[in-house]
């Protein structure tokens, strides 16, 4: 009898241990991933953003639509990263993220979609958040163009998971401070002159200093006897997200970087091309292989050092390289807890140019384990970012602009008083805008943690 009850009490402890073992390995299913790209170059005669209406004759580099999906047996992420100026919410996001959930079940919430802001690619917008002169009519638009676009877009997603298998994951970040500056020098009475480029013998001046508050300032010497032309800082910081297979070769990879894509732009103005994330994405994918995306960072008052042809390669080359630096160097896991958020925000509009009192967008986050990506919509000023960065404290966090929505320019409360073309015509949004968006930001942050 005794006998008896022992062994029912042994054969009662495996059941629970194999129950227990089966509950765990269901709960902590392997991390999965697949990445892959779609050509959504458009035919020649589609006007570009900086054609100023004239027709595209030339084809620079080809323009993609680059997406990665990752699922952790719980919860399903994309991203996707499309060589395009803008991916407006109402016009782009919501109708490629309509498509992906009613093929593939993944939650809106979970789905981002940023434009690497590429001034050499398609006119497909009606930018109906920005400034009112920057608004077009519908009839500028190529709608079939724009339609077989969204469906591209989606696809991408699509095929990327088809692509799925186990992976592992990690970050990592450098610096290229040398390769760009910020285009808003300030002179003694606080007042700005904008320099969207500078004359070589300007470029032959450059520091690159740290400031007070541990900022890096790219400072160069201007000509001009009655000012002191200063300099406000860049984000330096190229951030890197690698995807491998579990024999650790490359599925694909993430770059994050802070520089107006205007090499191309304006002189050669009816030639398509991705400007220098080309060349940086391309010098990835020739090297490492898999498919490698990238993700605007803090470029809103940041431009290249130099531009053209030539320096389009020269730029993306350095920012791929470091890239290839750091890629060689991360440490993976595949227990990574996939989870996403969003929320919609208001910004106040300048009352003496808009009919509504705000506008309407959305703030994304989505963590990938100790990784956090951080979609915000508009054109942000390196301040604001920077502000961000510096209050959140978070090792791993890519701030990703340009992100699920267009509204113009985001600003500190400070360039407003300070003046220029991003507060001004750049922007519909009122003075505030910028705080706004830090705050929001921080609180979105913290729910996510």
């Amino acid at each position: 009898m005794k006998r008896n009850t022992i062994v029912r009490s042994l054969t009662s402890v495996a059941v629970s241990l194999l129950v227990l073992h089966i509950f765990c390995t269901a709960s902590q299913a392997a991390l999965k991933g697949g990445c892959a790209k779609v050509n959504i170059t458009p035919p020649l005669g589609i006007p570009l953003i900086g054609s100023y209406g004239k027709p595209s004759d030339n084809i620079l580099d080809e323009l993609y639509a680059k997406a990665l999906v990752l699922d952790d047996g719980t919860n399903t992420v994309a991203i996707v990263s499309a060589d395009l100026l803008y991916s407006p919410l109402e016009e782009i996001t919501d109708p490629v993220r309509e498509i992906i959930k009613e093929k593939l079940g993944i939650p809106e919430q979970n789905i981002l979609i940023c434009a690497t802001h590429t001034h050499s690619g398609p006119e497909v917008f009606t930018k109906s958040k920005l400034a009112p002169e920057k608004v077009l009519g519908d009839f500028g638009i190529d709608r079939s163009y724009l339609e077989t676009l969204i469906k591209k877009l989606a696809s991408s997603v699509m095929i990327a998971q088809k692509n799925m298998r186990q992976i592992r994951i990690g970050a990592a970040k450098g610096k290229v401070p040398e390769i760009v500056y910020n285009r808003r020098p300030r002179n003694n009475e606080g007042l700005v002159k904008m320099a969207f480029t500078l004359p070589a013998e300007v470029r032959s001046t450059r520091k690159i200093e740290t400031d007070s508050e541990g900022n890096t300032r790219v400072t160069f010497t201007l000509a001009d006897e009655r000012n002191e032309w200063h300099f406000g800082p860049v984000d330096p910081e190229v951030r890197v997200l690698r995807i491998e297979d579990m024999d650790g070769g490359i599925v694909g990879s993430l770059v994050n970087f802070g520089c107006h894509p205007v090499c191309i732009y304006p002189s050669r103005s009816t030639a398509v091309s991705a400007d220098y994330p080309a060349h940086t994405t391309h010098v990835v994918e020739q090297a490492e292989g898999g498919v490698c995306l990238f993700a605007l960072g803090l470029a809103g008052n940041t431009v290249p050092f130099d531009r053209g042809v030539s320096p389009c390669r020269q730029i993306g080359k350095a920012i791929g390289g470091e890239a290839l630096r750091k890629l060689q160097f991360i440490s993976t896991t595949d227990n990574a807890t996939l989870k996403a958020v969003k929320k919609v925000v208001e910004f106040p509009v300048k009352k003496a140019s808009a009919s509504d009192e705000a506008i309407q967008t959305e703030i994304q986050v989505l963590r990938l384990g100790d990784v956090y990506i951080l979609g915000l919509p508009g054109e942000v000023l390196v301040e604001v970012g920077l502000e961000i960065k510096k209050r959140v404290g978070l090792e791993n966090l890519f701030i990703v602009t340009i992100c699920n929505d267009a509204i113009g320019y985001v600003c500190h409360s400070d360039a407003y008083d300070e003046g220029g073309y991003e507060p001004g015509s750049g922007t519909n949004l009122a003075k505030g805008a910028g705080e706004i968006m830090v705050e929001q930001t921080l609180e979105l942050l913290e729910r996510i943690k």
